[in-house]
């Protein structure tokens, strides 16, 4: 698999990343009633956040793939 394809992929996951963080934010914000519960979810959403936006920070300043 070329660099460049490589990049796009860990893109997309960090992408995915981000979306099940939504997910899990819209859940303990809005559908979870138990606290502990809430803050657990809470606490891998926003994990899941800044994850996703370091792979990001990453693969964009990384720069250009040369091949």
């Amino acid at each position: 698999m070329s660099p460049g394809l490589m990049k796009m992929w860990i893109a997309l996951a960090s992408m995915g990343f981000m979306f099940i963080a939504i997910l899990l934010i819209y859940l303990s914000r809005f559908k979870l009633k138990n606290g502990v519960l809430k803050g657990v979810t809470a606490l891998f959403a926003y994990s899941f956040m800044v994850v996703s936006g370091l792979i990001i920070f990453l693969v964009v300043f990384s720069g250009p793939v040369s091949e």
